[in-house]
């Protein structure tokens, strides 16, 4: 539908739940005894009753004129708009209508309210109504008696959890969050190797339950896994119960809401949960990465719905899991790595670095099993209680790094099929002292509550060509 066009003359905008239009009636009156006056109202059709008004039931009008505050007093000649006041101000409505008078018993001035075409709860649909549809996916048709939710259920579009039906208008909503074109390609999504545009990932967004101002984030994040570096196909195709973790950090974090302390890898924060969501249903529902298909995880582990957290870098002793892989303090970042779920790492009575370095790498050194190692990369991020043992001894990110991996050698003979009655470990005849990680393979972040002497482990997948490497990206928006 195209714009409709203004009747010459004076125009007027009205809602009857509008005081300030309620108290205008009596100028309307007077304009239309006059020079005449159209009136378009925009909930009630029977007011302002005198004079009769235009029922602006679809908001079309108001839509395309854009009218944010009613009453609105429009001047148009030959169809086209040449002036515009809004509220009520008689010194203004007698500049526009050329008529000294008007309202005499009324106050000077006035605000106005809200028009009905800039309500939140309704502008997204009338932008789609009215402005035209950007979008290019198809279309799904739901019977009336359908129920939404279960189709998409039915149809295997869901993680196993309920998602947000993506319309059109919240859709396009989503699309306000990011700067970029709706169909500009993001990524070729492994397994299927889809070309992914913005405006899929919008819908994922959507069904995942995000809001507008996640979607860089997500962009980001999609971008990110779906590389030969990161290795999405790979990840999805191990028996391990491994997924893309995404460690979050920057101004931006706050903006957004993100949680980085209490119960940071835990439910409850929007932002959280459906930024890893997002992720995961772009996976899914373009890429073809369904559990019992590609997705061939033996156990999984819940972070496969989605798992994605902040670091607290405002009050971090030693800076980001980003900024060990380059990214400046301050820009906003994130960096996703293969990974199970969240190990806790408890060590209550530690008041020393050295203790305390002790008893982490004990843990660290068990990690999937105590004989395997070089081959797994791990995330540990430090609990603030934990990281301050460090911090008030000096030990800056590359000390700690380095005295936990002075920490996690160990002579091959122990390590060895077959030493202390185990099959499992390195092959046998390595010598030597073998590390538990590569020299870039133990990373740390800085997330949790302020209380609990804790830390958590998160254990990664292999590593190196075969397997994945932690990418990191700053956040495009």
């Amino acid at each position: 539908m195209g714009k409709p066009v203004l009747p010459d003359g004076l125009v007027v905008v009205v809602k009857r739940d509008c005081e300030t239009c309620r108290t205008v009636v009596p100028v309307l009156q007077q304009l239309a005894a006059g020079p005449g006056i159209t009136v378009y109202t925009q909930d009630d059709p029977d007011f302002p009753g005198d004079p009769a008004a235009v029922h602006d039931a679809d908001l079309g009008v108001s839509w395309h004129h854009e009218i944010e505050t009613v009453p609105t007093l429009i001047s148009v000649e030959n169809g086209t708009e040449v002036d515009r006041t809004v509220g009520w101000l008689r010194t203004a409505w007698e500049a526009l209508t050329g008529i000294e008078g008007l309202g005499p018993d009324l106050p000077t001035m006035r605000p106005g309210c809200g028009s009905k075409s800039v309500d939140p709860d309704l502008i997204d649909e009338l932008r789609v109504r009215h402005g035209g549809s950007i979008l290019q996916a198809r279309r799904i048709e739901v019977a009336d008696a359908e129920d939404d939710i279960e189709m998409m259920f039915t149809r295997g579009w869901t993680d196993g959890l309920p998602v947000v039906p993506p319309t059109e208008a919240r859709v396009m909503a989503m699309l306000d969050g990011t700067t970029r074109s709706p169909d500009e390609i993001v990524a070729t999504v492994p397994p299927d190797l889809v070309d992914v545009t913005v405006e899929k990932v919008a819908i994922a967004a959507v069904m995942a339950g995000c809001k507008p101002e996640f979607m860089p984030w997500v962009l980001t994040a999609v971008e990110a896994v779906c590389n030969d570096e990161f290795n999405m196909h790979g990840l999805l195709a191990t028996t391990m119960p491994v997924s893309p973790v995404i460690v979050c950090s920057g101004p931006g974090t706050r903006r957004i809401g993100m949680n980085s302390g209490i119960n940071a890898m835990g439910q409850g924060n929007r932002a959280n949960s459906t930024i890893g969501r997002a992720l995961q249903l772009v996976v899914r529902n373009v890429g073809g990465g369904r559990p019992g298909e590609v997705d061939r995880a033996t156990h999984g582990n819940p972070g496969k719905v989605g798992f994605c957290f902040a670091e607290d870098d405002v009050t971090s002793p030693y800076g980001t899991l980003a900024g060990q892989f380059g990214i400046d303090d301050g820009v906003d970042a994130i960096t996703v790595f293969a990974g199970e779920g969240p190990h806790c790492i408890v060590d209550q009575l530690s008041r020393t670095p050295e203790s305390l370095a002790n008893s982490l790498a004990h843990q660290l050194q068990a990690m999937h099993h105590h004989k395997l190692v070089i081959a797994f990369d791990a995330i540990l991020v430090m609990g603030p209680e934990h990281a301050r043992v460090f911090a008030e001894a000096g030990w800056d990110r590359d000390r700690i790094l380095f005295e936990l991996h002075s920490r996690l050698t160990t002579p091959a003979a122990e390590l060895a099929r077959g030493a202390d009655g185990i099959t499992e470990g390195v092959p046998a005849g390595l010598e030597g002292d073998l590390p538990k990680f590569t020299p870039t393979g133990l990373m740390l972040a800085y997330a949790g509550g302020g209380a609990g002497l804790f830390s958590m482990l998160i254990a990664g997948w292999a590593n190196g060509a075969k397997g994945s490497t932690p990418v990191t990206r700053a956040v495009r928006y």
